[in-house]
C-alpha cells in the first residue's frame, strides 16, 4: 500500500469534531476504498483538546497548519468569510488540497478562491457546502454532465422547512416555530441568515454556477424570508391544494432581448400538494432537477448535522486521496463542472424580470362590482386568473378574496397590484407569494 496521506483539520465544532469520529470508526473501509492509509496529522483547534489522540498535532496557529509540510489535504470547518478565506489561500499557495463546508465562503469568495486552486494545480472541493449528507454537487457536476439543465428547484435549508411544516400541520404561529427551532439547536440565537433565505441563497448560488457554467454572483440572487407568512395564508393555499414551502429557485429562460437569462431567487411558493418537494418535511432537504434528456430527479435526505456533513466531507476527501500523486488539475472535474474558460457571461434577471405565478390575497369592502374591478384589473395587465376563492365577511364587513394567476412577468403584477391597491374599496396592502407548478 502506497504512502499514508495526511489530514488536517482546522476546526473542531460539531461537524470537525464529526469527521474526526467518521475517520476512527470506518477506516478499514477508507483504506479498501481509497487503497491508502488516511491519517489525521494536525488540527487547528483554539484551546486543546484531551479527547485528540496525543499523536496528533493540536495548534491555534491556523495559518502555520495550513502551510505546514506534513499535511497533505486541508479540511477548513472553521465557518464565516475572512479567515476562512485567508486559510484557504494559504493551503493553496502552499500545494495542499482543500475541503470545505463553507457555502457562504464559496458563494461571495469562490470565483478567486477556484482560480487560485487552478493557478496552483489544487483542488477545492465542497460537496458538504450544499444540502448536507445530499450528494447533489457531485450529481451535478459528474452524472449529469451529459444533460443540459433547465432549472432546478431546492428545499436547502432545514431550519426555514421545520417551521414552514410545524405551521402548517400543527396550526402553530411563525414565532413559536421559530423559538422551538432555537431550543433544538436547528436554528443560531441570531436566525436572519436561516428565516431571510440568505444562507439558501449562498447555496442557490453554488448550484446554479454548476448547473449554467456561470460564474458565481450570490450577489445577484434574489432573496425573500419566510417572517411574513401567516397561518391564514398556510390554511388558504391548502384549501386551494398547494403548500407552501421556502424554496430556491434557478432557472435559465430562453427568449428575446431582456427575456433571456437566469433567475436566482429563493422565496416562499405555493407548489402543488402531491408534488414530491410539497412532501420533504421537517429539517429534510432535497433538490428537484430539471435537465434534458433526463427530465426530473429528485435528490433528498439530510442537509445539516455533523453525520451528514462529516459524510460529505469525507467523500470529498476520498476523491482528492484516489487522484493524489497525479495531475490533479487534469484529472478532476472542473471546480464548477464547465471548463474555466467555457463560463458564461449570461445575465442573471432582475426580480421585475422573473416570471412565475402568483397567490394573491386581498382584503375589500364586501361592496357590489369590487371582484369585478380586481379580474379587470388582473386581465388588463394581461395576467390570466387561475382560481379565485372568496371567504365569508368579517372584520367590519371586509372580503378575503384569494387569486391564484398563471405564470406573468413580475413587472406586470407590481403594475397592477398597484392599481387593485388604489381601489377605494381595498382596505390592506395586497399578500402576494410566488407560485410555481414545477412542471
Amino acid at each position: 500500500m502506497s504512502k499514508s496521506i495526511k489530514l488536517a483539520i482546522l476546526g473542531l465544532g460539531t461537524v470537525g469534531t464529526g469527521v474526526v469520529h467518521l475517520i476512527n470508526d470506518n477506516l478499514d473501509e477508507l483504506k479498501r476504498r481509497s487503497g491508502r492509509d488516511i491519517t489525521i496529522t494536525e488540527v487547528g483547534t483554539r484551546r486543546q483538546r484531551d479527547d485528540i489522540d496525543p499523536a496528533i498535532t493540536q495548534n491555534s496557529d491556523l495559518m502555520a497548519v495550513a502551510a505546514s509540510n506534513n499535511v497533505d489535504i486541508v479540511i477548513e470547518l472553521i465557518g464565516g468569510t475572512t479567515l476562512a478565506k485567508d486559510v484557504i489561500l494559504q493551503a493553496i499557495n502552499n500545494g495542499k488540497h482543500v475541503v470545505t463546508a463553507n457555502k457562504a465562503l464559496l458563494a461571495e469568495h469562490g470565483n478567486e478562491i477556484f482560480a487560485a486552486a487552478e493557478a496552483n494545480n489544487v483542488h477545492v472541493a465542497y460537496e458538504a457546502a450544499v444540502a448536507g449528507g445530499i450528494p447533489i454537487i457531485k450529481v451535478m457536476r459528474e452524472a449529469l454532465a451529459a444533460n443540459k439543465i433547465d432549472w432546478l428547484a431546492g428545499i436547502i435549508n432545514g431550519t426555514g422547512n421545520f417551521i414552514m411544516t410545524e405551521m402548517r400541520d400543527k396550526g402553530r404561529p411563525f414565532a413559536d416555530v421559530l423559538s422551538e427551532a432555537q431550543e433544538l439547536g436547528y436554528a443560531e440565537a441570531d436566525p436572519t441568515f436561516d428565516i431571510e433565505g440568505i444562507d439558501a441563497a449562498h447555496k442557490l448560488a453554488l448550484l446554479a454556477s454548476i448547473a449554467f457554467g456561470i460564474p458565481l454572483q450570490f450577489d445577484k440572487v434574489y432573496c425573500e424570508g419566510i417572517t411574513d407568512i401567516t397561518l391564514q395564508d398556510v390554511s388558504y393555499a391548502e384549501e386551494l391544494g398547494y403548500r407552501i414551502k421556502h424554496v430556491g429557485f434557478a432557472v435559465r429562460r430562453d427568449g428575446d432581448g431582456d427575456k433571456a437569462g437566469i433567475e436566482l431567487r429563493v422565496h416562499p411558493t405555493l407548489i402543488p400538494q402531491d408534488a414530491l418537494l410539497a412532501n420533504v418535511n421537517g429539517v429534510k432537504n432535497a433538490v428537484l432537477v430539471n435537465s434534458h434528456p433526463l427530465g426530473q430527479t429528485l435528490y433528498y435526505g439530510d442537509g445539516a448535522g455533523a453525520g451528514a456533513t462529516a459524510s460529505a466531507v469525507m467523500a470529498d476527501v476520498m476523491d482528492l486521496v484516489r487522484v493524489l500523486g497525479s495531475d490533479v488539475a487534469a484529472k478532476h472535474v472542473p471546480h464548477l463542472s464547465f471548463q474555466p474558460e467555457q463560463l458564461s457571461d449570461t445575465p442573471i434577471l432582475r426580480a421585475e424580470q422573473m416570471t412565475s405565478g402568483y397567490y394573491l390575497r386581498v382584503h375589500a369592502f364586501d361592496n357590489p362590482g369590487v371582484l369585478a374591478d380586481i379580474t379587470r384589473i388582473l386581465s388588463d395587465a394581461g395576467i390570466n386568473i387561475d382560481a379565485i376563492l372568496q371567504k365569508p365577511a368579517h372584520k367590519a364587513g371586509q372580503v378575503p378574496v384569494i387569486i391564484l394567476t398563471l405564470p406573468v412577468v413580475e413587472s406586470q403584477m407590481n403594475l397592477a397590484i398597484e392599481k387593485i391597491e388604489n381601489l377605494e374599496a381595498i382596505t390592506d396592502k395586497v399578500v402576494r407569494i410566488r407560485l410555481d407548478e414545477l412542471a
